[in-house]
C-alpha cells in the first residue's frame, strides 16, 4: 500500500514536475529574451553613437573643406579657423571610429574606406592652402577644380551610407528574432494552461506582467529611436541652412565673375592707355576721348568692388539715425527719373514708423536696387509700391530662420507687378553674378549688394515671389531704441569751394600712391610735404609748424595710421586728420562701421572725393 501510495504519489508529482520544468523553462526563456533585449538595446545604441559619430566625423571634414575654400577664394585667415578645428579633432575621432569598428568586424573595410579617402582629402586641403601661402595661387585653385575632393568626399559618403545599411540589417535580424522568440514563448505558456490550470494561471499571470514589461521597454525605445530620427532630420535641415548661407557668402561665382568683369575693364584701360602713349610719342595730343574711355572703367572697376565689399559684408559703413518714411519721400524724383515715366510709383508710409541705425546712403542704394530690378521685370511698364512698416519677428519666424533674432524691426518693402520669379530662381536670387537678364543688361551684383549690406547692418531680407504674380523683396533694419543725440554724427559745416591754401603732410608707405596723390593735391592747391612712414611723419611734423591736416593711409609697416594720429596729435592739439585706405579692416573701421568722428575716404577716390573731404575735415572745429 504504502508502495502504492508512494507510486501515486510520484505519477500525481509527475504533472507537476513537468509543470514546474514547463515554468522553468518558461522563466528561462524570459530570461533569455530579456538578455536578447537588452543586447539588442545595447547594439541599437551603439549603432546610433556610431551614426553620430560618422555624422560629426562628415561634419568635420564639410567644415574642413568650407573653411580651405574660402580661405583660397578671399584669402582672410578667419575662414581657416573651422579648418584648423577639424584638423585637431580629426585624428581622436578616427580613433573612437577604430574603436568602435575593429579589424575582422562586418564594416571594417568601409572605415578602411573612409580613413583612405579622409587622408587623400586632408592632404589635398593642406597641399592647396600651401599653395596659396606661397603664392601659387593658381596651382592651388587648379587642383580644386579637379574634383578629385568631391570623389574622396563621395566615397566618404558612401561608405558611411554602407556603415548605416548594414546597421539597419542587423536591427532587422535582431527585431525578426525576438518576434520568433515571442512566439515560442506564446506557445509554452499555451502548454502549460493546458497541464497544469492552477500553475497555468500563476504563469501567465508572470508572463503577462513580464510581456508588459518588455512592451513598455520596447515601447520607450522606439519612442527614444523616433526622437533621436527627429532630432537627426532637424539637425540635418539646419545644416543645410548653414551650408546655403555659407555658399552664398563663400562665393558661389565669384571668381568666374570677378575675372569676367575685371578683365573687361582691364583690357579697356589698357588699351586706352597704348593709344594714347602711341598718339603722344607721335607728338599727338587728342588723347582725351583714350583718358575718358580709362577713367570711365577704372570707376566700374571701384564700383565691381564696393558692389563685392557689400556682398562680404565687408563695405564701410556710416550709421545714423534714419527715418525711413522720410528717406522714402525724400527719394521720390530720384526713383522718377531712375525708373521713367512708364513705371507708377506708389508710397504706403506707416504712421509712428520707428527709427532704424542704418547707413543712409546704403539704404538708399538698396532701394534703388531693388526699384531697378523691379522695373526690369516689368519690361518698364508697370506699378511699383514702396511700404515701410513696423514689424515683430516672433520666435516662430526665427525658428524658420535660423540666422535671423526675434525682435522689432523697420520694414521696407519694394513689390512689382512683373512676371515674378519661381522657387529655383528665388533661391539663388541673392548669389553675386547670378542673373536672368541677357548679356550686359546687368552684372548680377544688385541683390547681392543689398543682402551684403543688410545683413552687415544686423538685418534681414526676405522674398516673396510667384510665376505670374509680382514679386515683394521685403528688408527688415532693426528697431533703434538709443539715444538720437549719441547716435547721430556731427555734420562739418565747411564749403568745397573754400580756396586750398593749407599746408598737408602726406603719409603713404606705397611711392607710387604717394607721388600720384601728392600731385593731386597740388592740382588742388595745397602745399604739400610727403613722409614715406610713420617715423618720417613724426619728425616732418615737428620741424613744419605751419602743416594744418594729415592725410594718412591706415595700413602701413610699423606703427599703423591710426597709431600714427595718436602720436602726431600730442604734439598738436589742432592737427585735423583724415584717413584712406582700400582695406576695410583696419584700425578706424570695426565691423564694417566707421569709428565716431573719424574722417575717411576709401582708395580709389576721385579728386572731386577727396577734395571735398579735405575741406570738410579743416572745416570741422
Amino acid at each position: 500500500m504504502i508502495v502504492r501510495l508512494r507510486r501515486a504519489l510520484r505519477w500525481q508529482a509527475l504533472p507537476l514536475l513537468a509543470g514546474f520544468a514547463i515554468v522553468a523553462l518558461i522563466i528561462a526563456a524570459r530570461a533569455i529574451l530579456a538578455e536578447t533585449q537588452i543586447a539588442d538595446r545595447d547594439a541599437s545604441r551603439e549603432a546610433i553613437e556610431a551614426q553620430q559619430l560618422l555624422s560629426s566625423l562628415l561634419s568635420l571634414v564639410q567644415d574642413a573643406e568650407t573653411g580651405q575654400r574660402g580661405y583660397l577664394l578671399t584669402g582672410e585667415k578667419n575662414y581657416l579657423l573651422p579648418y584648423q578645428h577639424a584638423v585637431d579633432a580629426l585624428p581622436a575621432m578616427l580613433k573612437r571610429v577604430g574603436e568602435m569598428f575593429p579589424d575582422g568586424s562586418d564594416r571594417a573595410q568601409q572605415v578602411v574606406g573612409i580613413k583612405d579617402a579622409l587622408a587623400r582629402e586632408q592632404a589635398e586641403l593642406a597641399e592647396t592652402i600651401r599653395l596659396y601661402d606661397t603664392g601659387n595661387t593658381a596651382k592651388a585653385l587648379d587642383i580644386v577644380r579637379r574634383g578629385s575632393g568631391k570623389l574622396d568626399m563621395d566615397q566618404i559618403r558612401a561608405n558611411i551610407d554602407a556603415i548605416r545599411r548594414i546597421d539597419g540589417a542587423s536591427l532587422a535580424a535582431r527585431a525578426e528574432r525576438m518576434e520568433q522568440i515571442e512566439g515560442w514563448l506564446r506557445a509554452g505558456s499555451f502548454a502549460a494552461l493546458v497541464g497544469i490550470s492552477l500553475l497555468g494561471i500563476y504563469t501567465i499571470r508572470q508572463s503577462s506582467r513580464r510581456f508588459q514589461d518588455v512592451a513598455a521597454a520596447q515601447d520607450a525605445l522606439s519612442a527614444k529611436n523616433a526622437a533621436l530620427l527627429a532630432e537627426i532630420e532637424t539637425r540635418e535641415k539646419a545644416e543645410s541652412q548653414l551650408r546655403q548661407v555659407q555658399k552664398m557668402e563663400a562665393v558661389g561665382q565669384l571668381t568666374g565673375g570677378i575675372a569676367h568683369d575685371f578683365n573687361n575693364m582691364l583690357a579697356v584701360i589698357t588699351s586706352a592707355m597704348n593709344l594714347a602713349q602711341r598718339k603722344l610719342a607721335r607728338g599727338e595730343h587728342d588723347v582725351q576721348s583714350f583718358v575718358e574711355a580709362a577713367t570711365d572703367a577704372a570707376a566700374r572697376a571701384a564700383n565691381l568692388t564696393a558692389r563685392l565689399l557689400a556682398f562680404s559684408r565687408q563695405q564701410t559703413l556710416a550709421p545714423q539715425i534714419v527715418d525711413a518714411n522720410r528717406l522714402v519721400t525724400g527719394m521720390s524724383d530720384l526713383l522718377r527719373r531712375t525708373l521713367g515715366h512708364a513705371i507708377e510709383i506708389e508710397t504706403v508710409l506707416a504712421g509712428g514708423l520707428w527709427k532704424t541705425h542704418a547707413d543712409p546712403s546704403q539704404v538708399e542704394n538698396a532701394i534703388i536696387n531693388l526699384a531697378v530690378n523691379a522695373r526690369d521685370a516689368m519690361e518698364e511698364k508697370g506699378k511699383l509700391t514702396i511700404e515701410t512698416a513696423n514689424c515683430y519677428l516672433d520666435e516662430a519666424y526665427t525658428a524658420a530662420h535660423p540666422e535671423v533674432k526675434a525682435g522689432q524691426y523697420v520694414m521696407i518693402a519694394v513689390t512689382d507687378t512683373g512676371a515674378g520669379m519661381p522657387a529655383d530662381i528665388m533661391a539663388k536670387a541673392f548669389e553675386p553674378f547670378f542673373t536672368t537678364k541677357p548679356a550686359a543688361k546687368g552684372t548680377g551684383l544688385g541683390l547681392s549688394q543689398v543682402f551684403g549690406f543688410v545683413k552687415q547692418s544686423g538685418g534681414h531680407v526676405k522674398i516673396y515671389s510667384e510665376p505670374g504674380e509680382g514679386t515683394t523683396i521685403k528688408i527688415y533694419l532693426a528697431r533703434f531704441t538709443g539715444s538720437e543725440d549719441a547716435a547721430t554724427p556731427p555734420r562739418a559745416s565747411g564749403k568745397s569751394d573754400v580756396p586750398a591754401t593749407e599746408t598737408i603732410l602726406l603719409v603713404e608707405d606705397d611711392a607710387r600712391v604717394r607721388a600720384s596723390t601728392a600731385a593731386a593735391l597740388l592740382e588742388l592747391g595745397y602745399t604739400v610735404i610727403e613722409a614715406a612712414g610713420a617715423e618720417e611723419a613724426l619728425q616732418k611734423l615737428g620741424e613744419n609748424a605751419a602743416i594744418a591736416l594729415m592725410l594718412t593711409d591706415i595700413v602701413m609697416q610699423g606703427m599703423n595710421g591710426r597709431q600714427l594720429a595718436e602720436q602726431a596729435r600730442k604734439h598738436s592739439r589742432s592737427l585735423k586728420v583724415v584717413f584712406m585706405t582700400g582695406f576695410t579692416r583696419n584700425a578706424v573701421v570695426h565691423n564694417g562701421v566707421l569709428d565716431h568722428d573719424v574722417h575717411f575716404v576709401a582708395k580709389p577716390f576721385t579728386l572731386e572725393q577727396l577734395a571735398a573731404k579735405l575741406r570738410d575735415a579743416l572745416a570741422t572745429p
